[in-house]
């Protein structure tokens, strides 16, 4: 079944993609190493509720990164090294020669200019030996400190260190190798025996022929296979073959408040176990992400975060201060465009909830497949006279589903969903996908001009998210 919604007009390459012609797009976070440049996607038509993700926008969608760059010059010298008879220089016996202290001074000023050079990367053996010429008891400069450093400051409840320390040991990176190239993403630990939750995209190459494997915390690397994959809502199950590992806690990403402190963890751009912080900058944002390489769009409704999340953060945690996993990274917007390569953190990132991301995990690793709610309609963007949206216009009904069995009619526009605001048919589709098949929802709808609420029995896609 295709989509009822009108065609809307391309943005131009730079152009943003907001305002009359529907919602930003943001892109997957794509794993580092594996693709070359990147297109920012501007908007297509809009995915359907009942079929999952039919509704394919256009455009090249990001799925790699670049390499990097030197970490810059090496230090360069700072200072006059002093002559090979340093410090008191040759002596010249005449009537006038200077008094030691003075001589002292000057060899105090050779010696700080000695550190200075040392600090810029050279030096360092001349320091040791200076040292050692007037008693071999004085200890090196250079030498490491023996017993008197200072211990780790202690961590407060609440802080970041504190929930950092909780969850580090139970984020790992994940390597992919195949034919078209390596890949790196992150993973989060939610079982002893090796059950590891990630993103879809991270490991969509892991087919056949292709390595799977998963860097610990603690340095080792362990393979690991698929054992269940949700393309709909960009999640997956992998199994790592480990018996020891160290489960994350997952709390409960309802009780979130905009503004509240979180901390992402991942792999980004490879460089496992990285630490970054933040707030929580909105809830439920309606956002849309895809793999042009797998002709599948995701629509979820995140958890938007300020929170530095680049390529391969992608399946990394997002936590609270208590280190509780409340979200699963999974999609930043860039502010690169056609023919620019791979964008960074600009301070939008968003997450899966963990509270919708429960029971799809719990499905994957029973079943290997998951269910989602279906609502049995097509949708697009209800637009006002000035333009703007401002709501989901409904489209074809499909019979017997749970709109036709609420008495949804084609070309209602929904405007909210249990009394939060709906603008658009993305967020429609967000909102009906944070449920589960069985829920029932309340739809506020306006036909004719006159507005009402009408309560739906969302249905099931049994698996089946096309059919």
């Amino acid at each position: 079944m295709t989509e009822n919604q009108p065609q809307q007009p391309q943005p131009q390459p730079g152009q943003n993609a907001q305002g009359p012609e529907g919602p930003e797009r943001t892109q997957q976070l794509p794993m580092y190493g594996q693709h070359q440049q990147q297109q920012y996607a501007p908007q297509g038509g809009q995915p359907r509720l009942d079929s999952g993700p039919q509704g394919q926008r256009q455009g090249q969608y990001p799925a790699g990164g670049g390499t990097y760059p030197q970490f810059g010059p090496q230090g360069t010298h700072q200072g006059t090294s002093p002559g090979p008879n340093w410090p008191l220089g040759p002596q010249q016996v005449t009537a006038t020669a200077p008094k030691p202290k003075r001589r002292l001074g000057l060899a105090a000023v050779a010696l700080t200019a000695l550190l200075v050079g040392t600090a810029g990367g050279v030096g360092g053996a001349a320091v040791y030996s200076a040292s050692n010429d007037h008693s071999t008891n004085t200890p090196s400069v250079t030498a490491p400190l023996n017993g008197n450093q200072a211990a780790p400051a202690s961590a407060p409840d609440g802080s970041v260190q504190s929930a950092a320390a909780k969850v580090l040991p139970s984020v790992v990176k994940i390597a992919v190798a195949s034919q078209q190239g390596q890949a790196t993403g992150s993973g989060i630990v939610i079982s002893k025996d090796g059950l590891i939750v990630t993103n879809n995209h991270v490991v969509a190459g892991a087919g056949q022929g292709a390595t799977l494997t998963v860097i610990l915390n603690d340095g080792r690397s362990v393979p690991a296979t698929v054992k269940g994959t949700d393309p709909l809502t960009d999640l997956a199950v992998i199994h790592a073959n480990a018996t020891d590992l160290t489960p994350a806690t997952l709390g409960q990403s309802g009780r979130l408040a905009v503004g509240q402190g979180v901390v992402a963890i991942g792999s980004p751009f490879g460089l496992e176990a990285t630490v970054t912080s933040g707030i929580v900058s909105a809830l439920n944002r309606p956002v849309t992400s895809g793999d042009q390489q797998q002709d599948s769009t995701t629509v979820f409704p995140a958890i938007q975060t300020d929170a530095a999340i680049n390529p391969g953060n992608s399946g990394g945690a997002l936590i609270d201060l208590a280190g509780q996993v409340v979200g699963i990274n999974s999609a930043i917007k860039t502010a690169g465009g056609s023919g620019q390569s791979e964008g960074g953190n600009i301070g939008l990132g968003f997450a899966i909830p963990i509270d919708q991301a429960k029971p799809i995990i719990d499905e994957l690793v029973a079943k290997g497949k998951a269910t989602h709610a279906r609502l049995g309609v097509t949708v697009g963007d209800a637009q006002s006279s000035d333009g703007l949206t401002n709501g989901a216009r409904l489209g074809e009904v499909t019979s017997g589903g749970a709109a036709d069995k609420a008495g949804l009619q084609s070309g209602d526009v929904v405007t909210a969903v249990d009394g939060k605001a709906i603008a658009s048919g993305d967020a429609l589709v967000a909102a009906v996908r944070s449920h589960r098949p069985g829920d029932q929802v309340k739809l506020t709808v306006t036909r004719s001009g006159k507005t009402q609420t009408i309560t739906a029995t969302l249905g099931s896609d049994n698996g089946n998210p096309t059919g």
